[in-house]
């Protein structure tokens, strides 16, 4: 069983970037750059040259903690770094189009934070801008990239649990959404800024739903103005059926963060580390139980990485990559648009309290 564990785990790994460096710089430097994306580019030792921030003291801070040699004071002075090859963009989605479109024009390849447009159609207008332009545009999608994620959805590849019948991911967790204010005015809240990662990567194992539905909660007397609790439900031809439980009110202590995948010879089940205690975390677990190997009963999987920030080198390596020689890209912007559609889909399934077609 060492043997098909290591086959695995050698799979997923994260690839060790191209030996050739191509300079990055940052553009936003909010706490996820702060905490996951330059972590895990410094152990890497990827270049960031620079970094720029609306809010100048707070980009200034964020380089002298991760010796980054240059501030930038504007966009324009970001892409005037003859130096800079690819842009790291982790802005509010409302601002990402005007930021990656010049960073695009410019010629220059780009990583942008999920979501990477506030709706489908800006989507489009980037994907194809960046086609036309020869460059890399990829999404931060990086839960694709956790080791325990990325390892189950290995193990479905392998066919160790047969055809996927069913998935489910339940988090239940308190956040506390005044950590980020901007977000306490943004009206598609826990959808489009936290459960996009969990919906991204139900189509990673399962495609495209013929349909979806969804239903949205509050907490009364909450400060945020949007929705703080889902529940989506996914609808496949094929009987296969998926559903995504967010709830961030519960203040009990309690946290939850699992995911459960199962199939016609076999079931996997595992654990969102991060979601334990946010940002610190802890590793995910993750097990397996299987009638192909056969396991005997569920066996552990080894996770020994992080969701923050080791998964944040998956994106960037992949990017460097592609640049490169071409690979192809594990969450590209031409991909993640059915990420974007399927939420659209799911805030209008909210607003109409009807299934949604997708397709």
């Amino acid at each position: 069983m060492i043997t098909e564990l290591s086959a695995v785990s050698d799979a997923v790994a994260i690839s060790a970037p191209p030996s050739v460096h191509r300079p990055i710089a940052v553009v936003g430097a909010g706490a996820i750059m702060d905490v996951a994306h330059l972590p895990a580019y410094r152990a890497a030792g990827l270049p960031v040259v620079g970094v720029f921030d609306i809010d100048h003291e707070r980009a200034r801070a964020v380089a002298e903690r991760h010796e980054i040699p240059t501030v930038y004071r504007d966009l324009a002075e970001v892409l005037a770094d003859d130096t800079v090859e690819v842009v790291d963009i982790a802005v509010p989605a409302a601002r990402q189009e005007e930021v990656a479109t010049a960073v695009i024009q410019a010629g220059r390849h780009v990583l942008a934070q999920k979501p990477f447009a506030p709706d489908p159609p800006t989507g489009i207008r980037l994907v194809e801008l960046a086609e036309s332009m020869h460059t890399v545009l990829a999404v931060n999608q990086q839960l694709r990239f956790d080791e325990g994620m990325a390892a189950a959805h290995r193990m479905v590849e392998l066919g160790w649990i047969g055809d996927i019948t069913a998935f489910s991911i339940t988090v239940d967790i308190w956040t506390e959404w005044s950590d980020w204010p901007w977000l306490l005015e943004t009206e598609r809240l826990e959808i489009m800024n936290h459960s996009i990662h969990y919906h991204d990567v139900v189509r990673w194992f399962l495609g495209e739903p013929a349909g979806v539905f969804c239903a949205a909660g509050r907490l009364p007397g909450q400060r945020a103005v949007g929705e703080t609790r889902t529940i989506s439900t996914y609808l496949y031809d094929s009987g296969v059926s998926a559903v995504v439980h967010a709830n961030h009110t519960n203040d009990h202590g309690d946290n939850k963060a699992e995911f459960r995948i199962g199939g016609t010879s076999g079931a996997i089940r595992g654990t969102l580390g991060l979601l334990y205690d946010y940002p610190h975390g802890r590793p995910d677990t993750l097990e397996v139980h299987s009638t192909v190997l056969p396991t005997d009963g569920w066996l552990p999987y080894p996770v020994t990485t992080r969701w923050i920030p080791d998964a944040f080198l998956g994106p960037m390596a992949s990017v460097l990559w592609a640049v490169a020689d071409g690979q192809p890209l594990r969450s590209s912007g031409l991909d993640n648009l059915g990420t974007l559609r399927l939420v659209e889909a799911l805030y209008t399934s909210i607003a109409t309290k009807q299934v949604v077609a997708l397709g």
